[in-house]
């Protein structure tokens, strides 16, 4: 993703550490690309050894989860999220709550895989009544890389 992204001539930014955010950092970093690592000393100091992936090239530190959360999903132009745990779960709440309200500037919101579809599928269906389909319709789903930069490429 890192790599397609940044071929596309996207920024990458992530949470900065390991995993599928250091995949997406070096695959960018690899690219050529620019990498921003968006990190929080919070976490490093439960976690030692704790540092920004070396993929980074720019790191922003935050003191804490919630100033990061809100940093990632507020100044980013689109949001992808990829396969992850409860940070990532509360990356997309986050930005489709504030979408949906207004309260940040529109822009894509795109999960990725069936761990997204599934659940989100399973979420919106139970949630008759609750969310309206214009506020569904601002959460897209992707099965690939090729399908999310199709979509960001069309994004105005």
């Amino acid at each position: 993703m890192g790599r397609r992204l940044a071929e596309a001539g996207f920024t990458v930014a992530t949470g900065g550490y390991r995993g599928v955010m250091e995949a997406a950092s070096r695959g960018a970093a690899e690219a050529g690309g620019h990498v921003v690592g968006v990190t929080c000393g919070l976490l490093e100091s439960w976690h030692e050894g704790m540092a920004a992936n070396p993929w980074v090239k720019e790191e922003i530190k935050f003191a804490s989860l919630r100033e990061r959360l809100h940093h990632l999903v507020e100044f980013c132009d689109a949001a992808i999220a990829m396969s992850g745990g409860i940070g990532t779960l509360s990356e997309v709440a986050l930005a489709w709550s504030l979408i949906q309200t207004g309260e940040i500037k529109p822009k894509p919101l795109i999960v990725v895989g069936p761990l997204w579809r599934d659940s989100l599928n399973l979420f919106l269906d139970r949630a008759t009544g609750y969310i309206r389909e214009h506020d569904k319709a601002l959460l897209r789903f992707a099965d690939s890389v090729e399908e999310v930069i199709v979509m960001l490429e069309g994004h105005d």
